[in-house]
């Protein structure tokens, strides 16, 4: 089912509580999975300048493309259509005029244009040097802050709707998994192999729509395994090589990845040791992951485990997700490493991915989860182990 008017009720009313703590007035949103969670808009119109204008009090605005918004209630059924703005075809890759010259304009006209902090998304991948120029330029009564993420933030923790929805999302990503894995074989060609597990992706499964993903599947293969996302090309798999399946299933935009590394023929004992040691550690994790404990507390399982077997992991353990658009699956939030001191609670969900990168070779094992009162919930499914192919 859709989400329903109270679900979104209650997620603006968390966002304008953080922006209180952080002082601010307002709300620039550009990124399109907060979009998507604060109005339920969902197209592929991204590339283009638009923004959600969230004041502290009144109406909230969706301005976009002019072409976009004649159909974005179709998405964004809870906005009423004259809270929908589309700008002129005119403003499109114009080198004097922009976009967010004429959002400015109709903010104004609104009665926006007052002295107040007003937040932005620094780290959102859409918000382009020009289109903070022009909100610079068009609201010079502003104090444009860096808002830090702050609706990421808010997403951290899923209602029991957006819970349902992981769910969904990690059956897609297992069955898309059991696609990869079967295609894997001598001579197969990787483009092949990230066909069939594409058509999984977008098919999904019973009850369990697919959707199109925030990445491609990564198949670093052969020595390339000792690299990370890595994405395929039409070479062909040799006998003995290995090769690293790192893939989501996203169901209605909720994502959740899975990664596996198999191997063609019997493995190296260095390919084999370094999958035992990974795939040890992220089960001491997934036992680990409770409501109370530290992110850093959950990491020291992990690090301390590895240490043991005389082995290092520079790069983080995983991260938080939920909501994904191109070009990332992850909520830039939470990260497993050593510095977080973030608490975890119950409704967090995380992919914990056991990668490990040496020289030459690698292994990857992961996991996508939800942490529940009693512990975690693993929300995908694959033999967690490396998959030897004979």
């Amino acid at each position: 089912m859709p989400a329903t008017a109270e679900e979104f009720e209650a997620r603006l009313a968390r966002t304008r509580a953080r922006m209180i703590r952080n002082g601010l007035d307002g709300l620039v949103i550009v990124d399109p999975a907060n979009l998507h969670y604060l109005t339920g808009y969902d197209a592929w119109s991204f590339y283009m300048p638009q923004l959600l204008f969230v004041p502290l009090h009144g109406e909230t605005f969706l301005i976009m493309r002019e072409m976009d918004a004649g159909g974005a209630h179709r998405t964004a059924d809870t906005m009423p259509a004259e809270r929908i703005l589309g700008y002129p075809e005119s403003l499109v890759h114009q080198r004097n005029v922009h976009p967010f010259d004429w959002a400015c304009e109709q903010l104004r006209a609104r009665g926006f244009g007052k002295r107040g902090r007003v937040g932005y998304e620094g780290e959102a991948h859409f918000l382009s040097v020009r289109s903070f120029l022009a909100l610079q330029r068009g609201m010079p009564e502003w104090q444009l802050v860096d808002a830090h993420d702050l609706v990421n933030w808010v997403r951290l923790v899923k209602s029991p709707y957006e819970l349902d929805l992981m769910r969904a999302a990690g059956k897609v990503a297992s069955a898309a998994m059991r696609a990869g894995i079967d295609a894997v074989a001598d001579g197969a060609r990787l483009n092949d192999i990230a066909a069939a597990i594409q058509f999984a992706q977008a098919t999904g499964v019973e009850g369990a729509e697919g959707d199109y993903p925030a990445i491609v599947p990564m198949l670093p293969a052969g020595a390339a395994a000792d690299t990370p996302h890595m994405t395929f090309s039409a070479r062909r798999l040799d006998a003995r090589e290995t090769v690293s399946i790192e893939l989501a299933g996203a169901h209605r935009r909720y994502h959740a990845p899975l990664a596996r590394t198999l191997s063609l023929g019997r493995p190296e004992p260095r390919l084999q040791r370094i999958a035992e040691v990974a795939a040890e550690g992220l089960q001491l994790v997934l036992d680990g992951l409770r409501p109370g404990r530290t992110v850093a507390e959950v990491h020291g399982l992990w690090q301390s485990h590895i240490a043991k077997e005389g082995v290092e992991k520079a790069s983080r353990l995983g991260y938080s997700i939920g909501i994904g658009y191109p070009p990332d699956w992850g909520e830039r939030t939470v990260s497993i490493r050593g510095d977080d001191q973030n608490i975890i609670e119950a409704g967090m969900c995380l992919h914990v991915i056991a990668g490990m990168w040496m020289s030459g070779y690698g292994c990857e094992i992961s996991e996508s989860v939800a942490v529940t009162e009693a512990g975690a919930e693993v929300l995908t499914s694959a033999p967690r182990e490396l998959i030897v192919k004979e």
